[in-house]
């Protein structure tokens, strides 16, 4: 069955259905960005430059052209040589769009050229490559032949409707279907032929009968609500938001999340489908703006106005997707003009780009090289955090030329007292992710707070992983109780790390969790040694829960992190044959696929076959030659092994290619002193120092290394800042004692 083939689903009625009774709603779709996020190449559709126009980058020149009333490219494919590919697909219409071609095995590839949509006056009209700034070659995951550019599993959900991939892990073969090759109405509204069933009074439904009037949940969130001012010039929610499905639901897509089911059902309970992401390090910046592409739903989650009740379609019209009012009048639904559309409120010209309340308020941040997406976080600017913290402020987005003290000083001026904002954490999770001093008690204060976004409580608890102590544990345990999925997933992920007779007896119940993203990540805490002793009763409930799990892992079996995922299930396990066949089925899949490497590996060694440990390594390092992690575990192997020389190179080799990662530089320093290099070993950790100021390896080392050495002084700094750290280690405080007593 080709994809562009109707499946024949008795659950779903399609849009053409719909628009018998529901024209208005229809007609606002049909000019919606959802209404063509996926068409068939055609003459209408296909908005790029398909004459014979060419594009260079990377020593690569392609050609776009047409033949026979069908659009191809000629482009490096995925044996690297020049071939011809035709369009299938288009992908989306502004402010670029993207074109798929089939491959073999059912596998459809997002072409990493783009066409720019926008008009020639603002810089469009024109291909454009994604990742202008990386040597992409065929075996790379983000060539465009790559896993990474994979429509099948990365795009296809968010872009059609009712997709199932069908992927056949024997063939390693796709025959992904869909009901609608875009983003129709049941893609929201889950499928119809029940409520056509109610609206026709078919199959037995009678109009009176309610029950959802046929669907399995309904967006009533703003039913009979009304926003009415108070004296502050703000509005306020006439009744409480008492549920999130509407929310949940645009969540499915506009949200950076893992997915693992695409059942109806679950897909509208969103906890049941995906694991939406937290403001973690590196998709977040730690005061909760966005960083890489995260797409609208975390942020919105942090913001006073999901706090307050606001839902997507208080501002967005949901079926066409456009604001509901133009410019500063959408804000001034809530907020009071007169009040805060005034020079007296911004500080700006009426009418010019800084009078805008988005541009304060809704920074842009641009993804794919030209999409400016605006932060959902809607926060007050703070340039101070931006002189503190590095993070980015909207001042400094329209005055480039200014320095960041320049808009505090600003700021301070307008306003002497200004209000923090809502997103108060950051310099809580900028102390967590550093390590530095306080981490912990702050975090858990984050964590605690019931006036804080419920994300931002899960982030919080979800960095204290970083920092195990009985506190920690404690507080992770009460955590589960809380009525909100993220925050008892994120407490699992705490207790996970800890003893394996405590996360039988703490994690237990959560096997029975009403979320399925709970349960699966505590039967998955559990599984291996914390299982022994489980009651009939738990036990019944693991085996449920752990083959959820399993299922969540399988529906993306085409992808090398589900295999590493079930590899290390099996290991925990005992069950190492299973081990070492999902492991290597993750490097077949993607032999760049790094930590499924090193398990093998650690596998091979753990049944003393260590020169099949070093085979295993070597033989990704040669498709692999810059990665730490692998030069890392060689080195390791190599010491082992006795070959000192050869292990020392390796390790050098790893702190060298990942300089980010303090356990390469730790490891390659005590091994710098072991091998009788103890002047090298002082000067490779304070070097690490440097870029990771508050380890606590490092800077154990470092003191034992500079009392052999006679610097005691630097040894006591060294000791007084771990003490500073970890007060409650009784080796930190002992080695500090006789320090002081010799420095006196």
């Amino acid at each position: 069955m080709k994809p562009t083939d109707p499946v024949a689903h008795p659950d779903f009625a399609g849009s053409n259905r719909c628009a018998q009774c529901h024209a208005a709603e229809h007609n606002d779709w049909l000019s919606s960005q959802h209404a063509v996020a996926m068409q068939e190449a055609t003459e209408q559709t296909v908005l790029g430059r398909f004459d014979g126009t060419t594009f260079s980058n990377e020593n690569v020149t392609s050609k776009f052209y047409k033949s026979d009333g069908k659009f191809w490219v000629r482009t490096d494919g995925p044996d690297a040589a020049l071939g011809d590919f035709e369009i299938s697909y288009t992908f989306g219409v502004w402010p670029l769009q993207q074109y798929l071609i089939k491959l073999p095995g059912g596998r459809f590839q997002a072409l990493g050229i783009a066409w720019d949509a926008r008009s020639k006056e603002d810089g469009g009209q024109r291909w454009f490559h994604l990742y202008p700034d990386r040597k992409l070659k065929a075996g790379d995951p983000l060539h465009w032949t790559g896993i990474d550019q994979n429509w099948n599993y990365q795009c296809a959900w968010c872009h059609s409707t009712n997709i199932k991939k069908n992927y056949d892990q024997t063939s390693g073969s796709f025959r992904t279907t869909w009901s609608e090759i875009s983003v129709g109405c049941e893609a929201c509204h889950g499928p119809g032929s029940e409520h056509v069933a109610w609206a026709t009074r078919s199959n037995g439904w009678q109009q009176s009968d309610q029950r959802g009037k046929g669907f399995a949940q309904t967006f009533d969130e703003r039913k009979g609500v009304t926003w009415p001012m108070d004296a502050s010039g703000q509005a306020h929610r006439s009744a409480p938001r008492t549920s999130a499905n509407e929310i949940h639901v645009c969540a499915g897509c506009h949200s950076r999340r893992q997915q693992f089911s695409d059942d109806p059902g679950s897909v509208g309970r969103l906890f049941d489908a995906f694991r939406p992401s937290l403001l973690e390090d590196g998709l977040y910046h730690v005061d909760g703006q966005q960083r890489d592409e995260v797409y609208n739903y975390g942020s919105f989650l942090e913001s006073r106005m999901h706090s307050a009740g606001v839902t997507c379609s208080d501002c967005h019209n949901p079926h066409t997707g456009k604001l509901r009012q133009t410019g500063n009048s959408l804000c001034g639904q809530c907020h009071e003009p007169e009040r805060f559309d005034v020079s007296a409120h911004h500080h700006h010209a009426p009418n010019s780009k800084g009078a805008e309340c988005a541009a304060c308020h809704m920074p842009v941040t641009t993804y794919m090289g030209i999409d400016g997406r605006r932060d959902h976080s809607i926060r007050i600017p703070r340039p101070d955090r931006t002189v503190l913290l590095g993070t980015p402020n909207a001042c400094n987005q329209c005055h480039t030329d200014k320095s960041a003290k320049w808009a505090m000083d600003a700021v301070k001026a307008w306003y002497p007292s200004p209000k923090p904002g809502f997103q108060d954490f950051a310099e809580a999770f900028d102390r967590g992710d550093w390590g530095a001093p306080g981490a912990q008690p702050g975090l858990i204060g984050i964590a605690k707070a019931s006036t804080e976004a419920p994300i931002a409580r899960a982030s919080a608890i979800a960095r204290l992983r970083r920092f195990p102590s009985p506190q920690v544990l404690d507080f992770a345990a009460s955590s589960l109780k809380i009525d909100d999925p993220q925050i008892r997933a994120a407490a699992v992920s705490v207790i996970a790390g800890a003893a394996p007779e405590t996360r039988r007896s703490l994690l237990a119940p959560s096997l029975r969790d009403e979320t399925r993203l709970v349960r699966m990540d505590a039967a998955r805490a559990i599984a291996g040694e914390a299982e022994q002793n489980l009651s009939a009763d738990d036990r019944a409930s693991f085996e449920k829960a752990l083959a959820e799990y399993i299922d969540a892992q399988m529906f993306n079996a085409e992808r090398p992190e589900s295999h590493a995922n079930l590899g290390t299930l099996y290991r925990d396990r005992g069950k190492l044959s299973d081990a070492r066949a999902a492991f290597a089925r993750a490097i077949e899949i993607d032999p760049t696929f790094v930590p499924a490497v090193i398990s093998l590996a650690e596998l091979k060694r753990g049944q003393d076959d260590e020169i099949g440990a070093e085979a295993v390594l070597r033989k990704s390092l040669d498709g692999n030659p810059r990665s730490g992690g692998l030069w890392h575990a060689l080195g390791l192997s190599l010491i082992r092994q006795k070959r000192l020389p050869e292990a020392m190179a390796a390790l050098a080799k790893a702190a060298e290619l990942a300089p980010e990662d303090p356990r390469f530089s730790y490891v390659y320093g005590v091994a710098l002193h072991d091998t009788g290099k103890p002047r090298e070993a002082v000067e490779a950790l304070k070097s690490a120092l440097t870029r990771h100021p508050y380890d606590r390896d490092i800077l154990w080392a470092l003191a034992k290394y500079e009392i052999e050495a006679g610097d005691d002084a630097s040894a006591l700094a060294r000791a007084e800042l771990l003490n500073h750290l970890e007060p409650e280690r009784s080796d930190i405080a002992q080695l500090l004692g006789e320090l002081r007593q010799r420095t006196r």
